[in-house]
């Protein structure tokens, strides 16, 4: 068979450190289209991971034309629906980076136009691939936790502000940590849940921080004209079932109990958390228990016998997926209801008013 055609749209640092990488190590896909407005970024991209005769672009229409199977979308958030929507109405299968969009109208723009070309369509939320949170999953729909009715979703950061690219700019992200990392918790929680009927959202956002000159960073000092962006933001979800989340993300905040993409489950049976690795606790003949799952491959010395790294194991779903050899893992509707959540708790923090859904 041969190997899957692919192009790259976007050839930044989750291009080459993620997705490029982890389709390197997989193998069975040739990445032989490379596109960055930068031209210099995508021609070192090219030189790393493409074929020899790869191509490269600045325009990803001028890619769009090329004879491909799939696209990886790889840019800032505002052109996520635009391209998307192009590469699938050109014959493509399409892996975009989260958040699926800016907001829930253009990902629901994207969801019409997978219908209407029937290509693929999925987004990469790559913590659900992580072997906490398979394990995790497969408790939740075997009913071990019963019936989850609060959560946690945590993406708190103590001093990791991304001070690269346009992490910082509103207009080409949409928002700071809730949007890029509060997005990952917020996916993990409502698939461990297996609840998308949110009801109504209350949230906050602050910008306490950005003026800090010395704010001892680990990737070094930010620019305090150029941090336009909410350095926390918080949610607080009422699902239609009556269950409740609590969204937490901050990429800069004092306190040291620091924990990303995670998630804490409450359910009539047991519960769960991942601040120390996978914990599942209950009560067992009147005594509370906590039980912790090796998650490690191997015992042996030396071999770490078939873990497969996360961002892999999504490069092998998807690729599975466009040869018609399993299923997805992360459906586009699952991931427009993130972005209609996020959307919400930012329409809130704004008008200091609950937003309530259809």
């Amino acid at each position: 068979m041969k190997n899957i055609r692919a192009g790259i749209v976007g050839c930044g640092g989750i291009a080459n450190n993620k997705h490029l990488r982890s389709i390197q190590e997989l193998g069975g896909i040739d990445v032989i289209a490379f596109c960055d407005k930068v031209l210099e970024k995508a021609e070192i991209s090219k030189e790393k991971f493409g074929i020899e005769d790869a191509k490269v672009f600045t325009d990803y229409r001028d890619l769009l034309k090329m004879e491909l199977d799939v696209v990886y979308v790889c840019t800032p958030n505002r052109s996520h629906a635009e391209i998307s929507i192009a590469a699938m109405r050109s014959g493509k299968h399409v892996l975009c980076e989260k958040p699926m969009a800016m907001n829930y109208n253009e990902a629901k723009q994207m969801i019409a136009a997978q219908q209407e070309t029937g290509m693929i369509l999925s987004i990469a939320y790559q913590n659900r691939f992580r072997a906490d949170s398979q394990y995790l999953k497969k408790e939740c729909e075997e009913g071990v936790l019963g019936d989850i009715y609060y959560a946690k979703a945590k993406a708190l950061r103590r001093r990791a502000v991304p001070t690269w690219g346009v992490f910082l700019n509103e207009f080409e992200q949409g928002g700071g940590p809730l949007i890029d990392i509060g997005t990952h918790a917020l996916d993990l929680t409502l698939w461990m849940m297996n609840n998308y009927e949110p009801h109504y959202v209350v949230g906050t956002k602050y910008h306490k921080l950005n003026d800090q000159t010395a704010p001892g960073n680990v990737f070094g000092p930010w620019d305090p004209q150029e941090f336009t962006v909410e350095d926390s933001a918080f949610g607080f979800i009422v699902m239609k079932n009556g269950a409740t989340i609590s969204l937490e993300a901050s990429w800069a905040l004092n306190m040291i109990d620091a924990n990303e993409a995670r998630t804490v489950l409450c359910g009539t049976k047991a519960g769960a958390d991942m601040d120390d690795s996978l914990r599942i606790n209950g009560v067992k003949h009147d005594r509370m228990y906590i039980t912790k799952p090796l998650l490690e491959a191997g015992d042996v010395p030396f071999f770490e016998g078939d873990a497969i790294p996360e961002r892999v194991l999504e490069q092998k779903v998807f690729r599975d997926a466009v040869l018609g050899r399993g299923e997805l893992t992360v459906l586009p509707e699952q991931a427009a209801v993130v972005t209609r959540i996020l959307e919400a708790i930012y329409e809130s923090a704004a008008t200091g008013k609950p937003v309530y859904f259809d």
